[in-house]
């Protein structure tokens, strides 16, 4: 089956930055409608902007913070009304926060499991009513943290574990609705990775990217967002993956190796 998103109506997370506004530039481009989220309102509406104009798709943005279930609720019935209906569904919106076990404040755990987890959650559950209309796809983003060890990652790494294991019940629940749910986990360079490495000291990060040329069989480093996710990401909303859910999809060059 060819892979075409022409006229897909897709809500996509996080839209603002990182591999979310590569994805909304990427999938407008191929013709998919989007409305797009995130909490940072200004470089969010430049993003659909630049989107739109570039098309043939067309790009709205919210403001929709995802913590707020009552706030998210209202936004995808919006976004649904906006678009018409609802083909599929990016839970790209994240965050990270580094540190030992037992050295990260209270408010950065929470935030963490907040947007990761809960956020994601909420998505899920407000979409799904309006996808099994007609069925669907939603793709949401774990990490190579959620399964195995890294250090000063324990806390990042248990709320992606907790995608992953949501991910696969809602695809077994949603299923018979011919609602497909898949995790993703990539390995992008992102603005998030940029702050991850503005923290490091010149000796860290000349150790840090000596081992990810080492672990990183294909390329030595992270991938692009543009020319790695994006086509991915379109597989997955397409009639092409209609087959394939409850899985994990590692986009990773291979520093990580799902079994």
């Amino acid at each position: 089956m060819p892979i075409s998103i022409h006229g897909k109506r897709i809500i996509v997370t996080g839209g603002a930055s990182g591999i979310a506004a590569a994805a909304v530039k990427a999938l407008a481009r191929e013709g998919a409608d989007i409305v797009s989220f995130d909490v940072t309102e200004a470089e969010g509406r430049k993003i659909a902007e630049q989107a739109s104009s570039e098309g043939p798709g067309k790009v709205d943005f919210r403001r929709v913070d995802v913590r707020r279930r009552q706030e998210v609720e209202q936004a995808v019935s919006a976004a649904v009304t906006k678009l018409g209906g609802l083909d599929a569904v990016l839970n790209i919106a994240g965050v990270e926060r580094t540190g030992l076990i037992g050295a990260l404040a209270d408010e950065d755990i929470e935030l963490m499991f907040d947007v990761n987890v809960k956020g994601l959650m909420a998505i899920c559950a407000a979409s799904f009513p309006h996808l099994k209309e007609q069925g669907g796809s939603i793709v949401n983003f774990g990490s190579d943290a959620g399964l195995g060890a890294s250090t000063g990652h324990a806390y990042y790494g248990a709320s992606k574990g907790a995608v992953h294991a949501f991910t696969r019940q809602a695809a077994a629940e949603y299923g018979r609705h011919n609602v497909r749910v898949n995790t993703v986990i990539p390995a992008i360079w992102t603005p998030m990775y940029d702050a991850y490495r503005d923290r490091m000291s010149d000796e860290e990060l000349r150790n840090h990217d000596a081992a990810m040329a080492q672990h990183i069989p294909l390329g030595g480093k992270l991938g692009d967002a543009t020319a790695d996710i994006s086509p991915v990401l379109m597989f997955m909303v397409s009639d092409a993956s209609r087959f394939i859910t409850g899985q994990i999809i590692a986009v990773n060059g291979g520093i990580g190796m799902v079994r």
